[in-house]
């Protein structure tokens, strides 16, 4: 038998469905595969969150413990240091302008640094009083006429004064 010519194969293009089809090609084991992936993230994406919520609560939780410490430890270097003698003396002699038998104490004050809020029976507290107290002095209390009807009441009595007293 005689062998035909073959003609050479001529490519012909696919449609782009074609090839999409022809690239996906899925039977069952593929399909089931990629079924079992999906269920499986359902399934553990949970797990995930919940364990990633702990992690993140541990990490916080860990923080809060380190601040708590540093304070801890802050308040016990105070106590130590109230324990020491000379640093109560150094405190009453800022705080309370504490002064020893025999020394002089000097107090420069400005009044835009004064602190007048303080209640505790020091200078401080004696200068609020001083300058918030309600009661006027005495020589403004005595005055109890307004001083420019006063002045106005005097220019007219001189002016209007002839000199000659009624006897």
């Amino acid at each position: 038998m005689p062998q035909k010519p073959t003609q050479p194969k001529v490519p012909v293009a696919l449609s782009q469905g074609k090839l999409l089809a022809r690239m996906l090609k899925l039977n069952s084991v593929s399909v089931s595969v990629i079924m079992v992936i999906v269920l499986g993230t359902f399934l553990v994406s949970q797990d995930v969150q919940t364990y990633l919520d702990q992690r993140r609560q541990i990490t916080e939780m860990e923080q809060s413990i380190k601040l708590a410490e540093q304070a801890v430890a802050d308040m016990q270097a105070e106590r130590d240091r109230w324990q020491d003698p000379v640093y109560i003396r150094a405190q009453a002699r800022d705080r309370l302008y504490y002064v020893l038998p025999g020394e002089v104490s000097y107090l420069v004050m400005n009044s835009d640094g004064m602190d007048f809020s303080d209640t505790s029976g020091t200078l401080g507290s004696v200068l609020a009083k001083k300058r918030n107290a309600d009661e006027i002095s005495l020589e403004a209390k005595a005055a109890r006429e307004n001083w420019v009807d006063s002045i106005v009441e005097s220019v007219l009595r001189s002016a209007l004064d002839t000199g000659v007293s009624e006897k």
